[in-house]
């Protein structure tokens, strides 16, 4: 059943679907989303999600009059590569997808960033649909359009924006979901709330503090209603700032999206991608940012208190252990916010007022006093 639709309003407008038990009627849903010319369908996943899911999409796609080919990859960020691309790339071609055709991404945020850069690059640009299966995926990387591949130089520094023709989100499938990969996606989620305002936070927290991951489908009903708020404030983001214009420095580009995510990243690469989820990297990266802007004089003290408490309620987060400072001040130089030859900041002077500021404003000490702060003494 479908609970709530939020529309994507750019030039090719999608929406967005979320309810439950939807993946029995997905191919009714594509026949919409694609044009009445496709024919082939480059199912991506992996052999974990594909095991629980991977029939049931299959089938009510060919129900619809698809033929489907699925092509499973590797799970983990550290698959997210070159190597991955081009094997996926490879299948298209020998299962010979035309540029009426598409792909469809069933899995995580892994999945769907590279099936999505797959789509956005094969024969210069085919169809591409989102059936997100984590938490941390159905609100944030499946909105947006933006696609993308790890490198040994970065994160998502190589991708494209390629837009979904829809995404559909089933909170079913998150009964399957690890307790972890619950707890990463309600990081994202804090930070949504972070800088979107506090009747998002609020709602983010008053969440935390009554759900168990264990019985997650009691929650199911006010769960679908935060998932569309949080859907909805990213989409009014990025309908605003579609690809997320370097001129802009206000506190409606899409920037602010990066909330936590300088360290986050920085903390990904140090660690070969294996050491965090990318949710639990954004917390410690939102906590860093946090200490910066207290320690710059624009973020007062409660305020950071409020947001540190909330992020202790989404869960236990793995111990930095024994990462160097100075590794993680050296990938944040190579971050992809990185414009002409300062870094930018998206820091909070409030719940729900990001400001942008420049790196060249943040003195190395109080970087390196934050990150201590933050990593040597959790």
């Amino acid at each position: 059943m479908i609970r709530n639709i939020v529309p994507v309003k750019i030039k090719n407008e999608y929406e967005i679907r979320i309810g439950h038990d939807l993946l029995g009627d997905c191919g009714t849903w594509l026949r919409n989303c694609f044009s009445a010319k496709a024919k082939k369908i480059a199912l991506i996943s992996n052999k974990k999600v594909f095991g629980l899911y991977g029939e049931t999409v299959k089938s009510d796609l060919e129900a619809a009059g698809f033929e489907v080919f699925a092509w499973l990859m590797n799970d983990g960020e550290s698959y997210k590569n070159f190597r991955s691309l081009e094997a996926a790339l490879r299948f298209c071609s020998e299962k010979r997808l035309a540029r009426t055709d598409g792909i469809v991404a069933l899995g995580g945020g892994v999945v769907g960033d590279l099936a999505g850069f797959a789509a956005a690059i094969y024969m210069r640009g085919i169809a591409f649909a989102q059936i997100p299966t984590t938490l941390l995926a159905m609100i944030d990387s499946s909105v947006g359009g933006k696609t993308a591949v790890n490198s040994d130089f970065g994160k998502n520094l190589i991708g494209a924006f390629h837009h979904p023709k829809g995404v559909l989100i089933d909170v079913e499938t998150l009964k399957t979901l690890p307790g972890r990969e619950l707890t990463a996606g309600f990081c994202e989620a804090v930070k949504q709330g972070a800088i979107g305002g506090n009747a998002l936070f609020d709602q983010t927290a008053q969440f935390l503090k009554k759900y168990s991951p264990k019985r997650i489908e009691k929650y199911f009903p006010e769960l679908e209603n935060l998932i569309a708020e949080q859907v909805t404030f990213k989409a009014g983001i990025v309908m605003n700032d579609e690809r997320e214009n370097v001129t802009r420095t206000d506190a409606k580009s899409r920037k602010i999206l990066n909330f936590g995510h300088t360290v986050a990243h920085a903390l990904e690469k140090v660690t070969n991608y294996k050491q965090f989820k990318h949710g639990e990297a954004v917390a410690y990266g939102m906590q860093t940012a946090g200490e910066i802007a207290k320690n710059v004089g624009i973020l007062d003290k409660n305020e950071l208190k409020s947001l540190n408490d909330v992020i202790g309620l989404v869960g236990k987060l793995p111990a930095p252990g024994n990462i160097e400072i100075k590794d993680i001040i050296e990938a944040v130089q190579f971050d992809k916010k990185s414009t002409g030859k300062s870094l930018q900041w998206i820091l909070l002077k409030k719940i729900g007022k990001p400001v942008i500021v420049d790196g060249e404003n943040i003195p190395p000490n109080i970087l390196l006093k934050s990150l201590t702060t933050v990593l040597k003494n959790t």
